[in-house]
């Protein structure tokens, strides 16, 4: 199939590039680099480095004329949500939008979405969070990802476009940025392999829903052709303490150093993780690759790129 990856030359988006490709499908690659990298593309993949709020993507969605759009382009910084609520809504919820109708210009068929099971949620009132829990986000971040959700539904409706959304945990692995406010796993590995001194906000005992990237790719795969007009929880089903994903960490890089600790993040949900079984009914996924073995390939990614 021709598909265009929207953020292909992210950390996540790379990921889904590469399993597309090994699947054999053609591939096209929008990418503003804002945070992705030239680095993470195989080279057979044509970029295009256009912004999804700009016009020009009508262009590409005219000359690739893709039968699939994978959409994983999106701001993602929790914190920078609170300080620029505007740019969320213009890059998550317009940018969206001008995708969405590039896909309804130019026949594509179907769009795969990548939503945030961390955010949607807000304080979860049992767990782990089915997708029949409420909506109620606690960052503007959380509140653009699930906007878009209902345009899904809107497109399909009265334009025939059918999608797939999947409501990512947090995703770690090879490629994730270890600056800013990435992901704790990148962030922890790198400064330990520097000898530098981790922070954990808050008390380190909130819980999250840890899933490798490759599991996050495959089951991108597996809704190329299944899952239509479902909204889908990934996760392993279990949380994991940041106290606990330092200590393996510090474990595998030899770290002997302890943590700082500093405040809570403001709009931090204390404890979430997803039910996934309706992703295993529909798709037949599960995440295959457990914590400390995902955790250890990452850690060797970083130190050989030290």
């Amino acid at each position: 199939m021709r598909i265009l990856v929207t953020g292909g030359a992210g950390f996540i988006g790379s990921h889904i590039v590469d399993a597309f490709l090994s699947a054999g499908h053609q591939l096209c690659v929008v990418d503003d680099l804002s945070t992705g990298s030239r680095r993470n593309l195989n080279p057979e993949v044509r970029l295009h480095e256009v912004d999804i709020r700009d016009a020009r993507l009508a262009e590409v969605f005219e000359s690739e004329k893709p039968e699939i759009v994978c959409h994983q382009a999106a701001r993602a910084n929790v914190r920078e949500s609170f300080e620029k609520p505007l740019l969320y809504a213009e890059v998550n919820v317009v940018g969206s939008l001008n995708v969405l109708e590039c896909c309804r210009r130019f026949g594509v068929r179907k769009i795969l979405y990548a939503s945030t099971g961390g955010a949607v949620y807000g304080p979860p009132q049992c767990l782990p969070v089915s997708e029949d829990h409420a909506i109620h986000p606690l960052d503007p971040y959380g509140a653009s990802k699930h906007h878009v959700e209902h345009y899904l539904h809107l497109y399909q409706k009265n334009f025939g476009i059918s999608f797939t959304s999947l409501r990512y945990p947090n995703v770690y692995g090879p490629r994730q940025d270890p600056f800013g406010e990435a992901g704790v796993v990148a962030i922890f590995a790198r400064l330990m392999l520097d000898n530098g001194r981790p922070v954990i906000n808050g008390s380190g005992e909130q819980e999250r829903d840890f899933v490798n990237v490759l599991d996050i790719a495959r089951a991108n795969l597996l809704a190329l052709e299944k899952g239509d007009q479902e909204i889908l929880n990934l996760g392993s089903g279990r949380g994991t303490s940041v106290n606990e994903v330092f200590s393996v960490l510090a474990d595998l890089t030899g770290f002997d150093g302890d943590a700082v600790y500093g405040p809570a993040k403001a709009g931090e949900v204390y404890k979430i993780y997803l039910n996934a079984d309706r992703a295993k009914k529909i798709l037949g996924w599960t995440p295959k690759i457990g914590l400390e073995e995902g955790l250890g390939s990452t850690v060797e990614y970083f130190r050989k790129a030290t």
